[in-house]
């Protein structure tokens, strides 16, 4: 089994979703006692936070950069970034460290090329959203990508940092994706991707009769099956 190092803490609230789904995934594949092989670095999130929302990503660059040394230090064989947001400076962390990097995008794309989705929506922070470093992946797996109005990116990324980042499950909240994942389904989406690690905390495929991709799920079902077949 090869060693599994997660760049966590973005925030911890997901990032125990990870361990969890990790450590169960490797369970059930190998069985008994057996968990995962895995190294953790957590960063402080309001640090993070501050410079994404200042535009400084040269800053969460260095830091998760830094981050990923320590993790190859401390004998990491791959790193997972626990979070969508960051991987918009997954090409710096990549530079910084000799090991290979398992692209939360990359992952989601297989899952849904496997199910021959080729639209979807996607949910996340305004930067996943409405940048291009994440859609863009996406797009060159051959999917296209719808996403909300420019208000209901507005509310997505609000719930997101002031009410999940922090533990607060809200039913009104709930209420809120759910009109804007039947607004994206109506819109021709054949599925939504749950593209934040915070927002499967807040709803999942029982709330609705619209596919959903949850990407804390599929990135921690892939890291697993590398951890368990790369040599």
């Amino acid at each position: 089994m090869q060693t599994i190092g997660l760049l966590g803490g973005m925030s911890w609230e997901s990032t125990q979703s990870y361990y969890r789904l990790i450590n169960e995934g490797v369970k059930a594949r190998l069985g008994g006692l057996h968990s995962a092989r895995l190294i953790l670095y957590s960063v402080d999130f309001a640090d993070i936070e501050t410079m994404q929302h200042q535009d400084d990503w040269e800053g969460t660059a260095t830091l998760l950069a830094s981050a990923a040394e320590s993790l190859q230090a401390a004998g990491a064989d791959f790193l997972v970034i626990g979070t969508n947001t960051m991987h918009k400076v997954a090409p710096q962390i990549a530079d910084a460290v000799n090991l290979p990097l398992l692209h939360i995008a990359d992952a989601t794309a297989e899952a849904l090329q496997q199910d021959g989705i080729d639209t979807v929506g996607l949910l996340g922070t305004r930067f996943t959203m409405e940048q291009t470093f994440y859609r863009e992946r996406l797009e060159q797996a051959g999917i296209r990508v719808l996403i909300p109005e420019p208000e209901e990116r507005d509310e997505i990324h609000r719930v997101i940092y002031q009410e999940l980042c922090q533990g607060e499950i809200l039913s009104a909240s709930r209420a809120g994706y759910l009109e804007v994942i039947d607004r994206l389904d109506k819109r021709g989406a054949q599925a939504v991707i749950l593209g934040c690690t915070e927002i499967g905390l807040l709803l999942n495929q029982a709330n609705t009769p619209v596919a959903l991709y949850d990407t804390t799920e599929i990135h921690a079902k892939a890291a697993v099956t590398r951890a368990l077949t790369e040599s």
